[in-house]
Parts: C-alpha cells; structure tokens; sequence
C-alpha cells in the first residue's frame, strides 16, 4: 500500500542518518474505504493525489510544532505492507478532526521502501509559514485560518526521487 509521511526537513535529515523512518506507529495517509468513500467519483490518481494532500497538510502541524524547520512542507511517498497500516478515518470523520485517508503505520519505514519526497518550492516558503500559524485555528473551524491554509496548498510539491535525499538535505538545510 503506498502511504503519504507527513514530515518536515529536519526528519528526513534524520532520515539520511538511520535510513528510516519510526518506530511507529506513524501517522500517514493512503487511499483507504473511507476515502474512497469520501471521493466518491474519483480515479485513483485524484485519491491518491487526495492522499498526498492530506498529508501535506499534516505536515503544517509538525511545522507548527517545530519552530526552526525551515517552512517547507514535506511528504514521503512509500511501500508499507498493509498488514502495519491500520485506517483511522471514517467518511464522516472530516468533521471530527480525522481525514477519512488517515492510517496509523505500526513499524517502521525503511529508506528501501521509500519511492519519493515531496517538498515545497522557495516561493512557497511565505504562504507555508503563515499556514503553519494558523493551522491548529483552521482545524477548530476557524474561516480565515482556513482561508490561509488553503492559500499555502495553491503551491504544488516538488517531486525528489530517493537518490537525490542527501542534495535534497543539502539544498534545503545547509
């Protein structure tokens, strides 16, 4: 099952170091029943796109939480064997708090099993930070925190293969 890795620069530096992710468990996100549910006309493509999305914006809360990571968005794209992905989401569950493609990953991620990273371009830095601010107010329904994080997802990710992590570190930590 591919699942989405909310993370920031500064774990996949340490990423680089242990060459995995964990011990979990970990949130992540995937293409679960609930999502699909959730999406109800959408191809595999858009769920998984979906999926990515979630994620990234996951990824504003572990932003949030650390104050020095640079204010990029970060996603790992990866191989997990559906017998440690446990879904955590239900259709309805937007409402709570909980995206229906929410997973709980048991284990850990090895960098083998990892098929991309998905990080945000300089121009996004702005729009990012201000998202990270807000975020927590956005989940608790407030509009115009919503609004902001929104405006941060308008930036695209940009795609790394696995071979590029150490220039990625370099190119985003040094």
């Amino acid at each position: 099952m591919r699942v989405y890795i909310p993370a920031t620069l500064p774990i996949l530096s340490e990423l680089a170091k242990r060459g995995e992710l964990g011990p979990g468990p970990l949130t992540g996100y995937a293409v679960t029943p609930a999502l699909r549910e959730w999406y109800v006309e959408g191809d595999e493509e858009e769920l998984e796109y979906a999926a990515l999305t979630e994620a990234a914006r996951a990824a504003l809360r572990l932003l949030a939480a650390d104050p020095l990571a640079p204010r990029r968005r970060v996603v790992v794209a990866a191989e997990s064997s559906d017998a440690v992905v446990t879904p955590t989401g239900t259709p309805i569950s937007k409402a709570d708090g909980v995206d229906p493609g929410e997973v709980r990953v048991d284990g850990v991620i090895a960098l083998r099993d990892i098929a991309s990273f998905h990080v945000d371009e300089a121009a996004a830095e702005p729009a990012v930070g201000e998202a990270a601010l807000v975020v927590a107010a956005a989940d608790s329904g407030d509009e115009d925190a919503r609004f902001t994080v929104d405006g941060a997802e308008d930036y695209d990710l940009l795609w790394f293969a696995t071979q590029e992590l150490l220039e990625l570190i370099r190119l985003y930590l040094d």
